[in-house]
């Protein structure tokens, strides 16, 4: 009887456990969908201005229609809003800057098509550069403090960047760099030093011979934004970078172009968000949550903060979804869920990149139901040395907890988990990564460097074979 008593009880706790690790990620994406109803919606006057009312000609790559598509974009604002339609044609254009209320809306057959002669992004506006406060080149879609925003539609919006343009200014040969050309390494290297030592903003002002490329859009210190629907390519930079925005989504969107640092989404410092059925082919990484670099991070202390990815579609990149690397500010509550990524370019499903340079905490990463064809490195890569070459100030260990991944399949990668921690502190923990599946792995299916603790690896199939639990490691006295 005792025997009896005791295997029922064992049966019981046994289910009771299973049945707390399952609800732990439901009630995770019960906060999220929480999250996702509570962003506000944009809304629009039903109103319509044709850019062509204004003076814009499709078509002819001699007009630049920037001048005509701006006046659209701030009469329709002045008149209260609506939507500024951009309308089927081939139209050349300069930089654009959207207006509070206004929905710029690319129908099917139209494309904005950007020039690529730098002076036309110049004086300089106020703006973030890889994390970094300064002036710099007017982004290609530009908002500053604007609410109730949208770009829409079923166009395209064509950066032109390519190894003749804009591209080459990285100093990369791979993308059309030569001996002898100038690139944006000095100017790279004096905004780092502005931002180490501190120099005030008003000073940090970029020029055209500094090289540092424009984003194709950039929303700053804006709410309640929309950006559904629409086409982007061949950005010069990173392709969308919300800055300091509450309440966005980003839905049903395709990213395609392969320049360097041309990150697809890189929401930084902003407070829901949702990504959702939004196609990546990119020449970085697809998503990357930042909230600024080193000092100019700390500074502001805004972290991002419930970021909700799903149901979308990655090919190539550094990383499918990211975290970092200028994330001093912070991050917490990410939700991502039934998404697909598949290529031999994709470096990595899941990825954690910072460094003692950065400092902030990371806490609160919710991945489950991801399907992965093949990627190059690892399944998840959780890295704090990133960049070991950065002149700065390493005084800022950063730490990264409660990391949960559940129900990832890969059919191809080196690593299935791969996970680099301090050797003086235990700043990765309480990680989980429960009931996946990784086929063809070429190295290991674990590799963990550094101090760690309470890493937990359950029910996790590595060709073929169960994956151990991970032994705590201890700190160095």
């Amino acid at each position: 009887m005792k025997k009896k008593n005791l295997i029922c009880a064992l049966l019981l706790c046994t289910a009771s456990s299973a049945f707390s690790q399952t609800s732990v990620m439901e009630q995770a994406f019960q906060r999220a969908d929480s999250i996702v109803n509570a962003i506000r919606q944009t809304q629009f006057k039903d109103v319509t201005y044709n850019i062509c009312d204004f003076g814009a000609v499709a078509n002819n790559n001699k007009v630049y229609n920037h001048e005509a598509i701006n006046l659209a974009i701030l009469t329709a604002s002045q008149n209260g809003g609506g939507t500024v339609l951009v309308p089927a044609g081939d139209f050349y254009t300069g930089p654009i800057t959207l207006k509070s209320n206004v929905n710029l809306h690319i129908a099917k057959g139209a494309t904005l098509k950007f020039i690529t002669d730098q002076s036309y992004y110049f004086p300089a506006v106020l703006t973030r550069w890889e994390g970094l406060d300064c002036y710099n080149a007017h982004p290609l879609i530009y908002a500053y403090g604007e609410t109730n925003i949208a770009i829409t539609g079923e166009g395209v919006i064509d950066g032109q960047g390519s190894d003749n343009d804009w591209w080459w200014m990285k100093g990369k040969k791979e993308h059309g760099y030569k001996a002898g050309m100038p690139s944006q390494k000095e100017g790279r290297d004096r905004l780092l030093m502005y931002a180490e030592t501190q120099t005030p903003i008003d000073r940090r002002v970029m020029k055209p011979e500094d090289y540092l490329r424009p984003q194709l859009i950039n929303i700053y210190r804006c709410n309640t934004v929309k950006i559904e629907g629409v086409t982007l390519k061949d950005s010069p930079f990173w392709v969308i970078h919300p800055l300091f925005v509450t309440d966005l989504i980003v839905r049903n969107v395709t990213i395609d172009g392969l320049g360097p640092n041309g990150d697809g989404c890189d929401p930084e410092s902003c407070k829901n968000v949702l990504i959702e059925g939004c196609k990546f082919n990119t020449g970085d990484d697809c998503i990357a949550i930042k909230s600024g670099r080193n000092a100019d991070g700390r500074k502001w202390n805004v972290p991002s903060e419930n970021f909700i990815i799903r149901n979308c579609e990655m090919k190539n990149g550094h990383g499918g979804v990211v975290i970092g690397s200028e994330i001093s500010g912070g991050y917490r509550n990410l939700y991502v869920e039934n998404c697909v990524m598949d290529s031999p370019e994709l470096e990595r499903v899941v990825r954690i990149k910072t460094n003692t340079c950065r400092g902030g905490i990371l806490e609160n990463i919710f991945v489950r139901n991801i399907t992965v064809g093949q990627c190059q490195e690892a399944v998840m890569r959780i890295n704090t040395d990133y960049e070991q070459n950065e002149k700065c100030d390493r005084s800022f260990p950063p730490v990264v907890r409660n990391v949960n991944l559940e129900n990832i399949t890969c059919q191809k990668s080196d690593y299935g988990i791969l996970i680099n921690g301090l050797s003086q502190d235990e700043n990765v923990y309480d990680v989980t990564v429960r009931n996946c599946t990784f086929n063809n792995v070429q190295k290991e299916g674990k590799n963990i460097t550094g101090l760690t603790r309470n890493i937990k690896i359950e029910n996790v199939t590595v060709n073929g074979k169960v994956l151990k639990e991970e032994k705590k490691k201890k700190a160095k006295k």
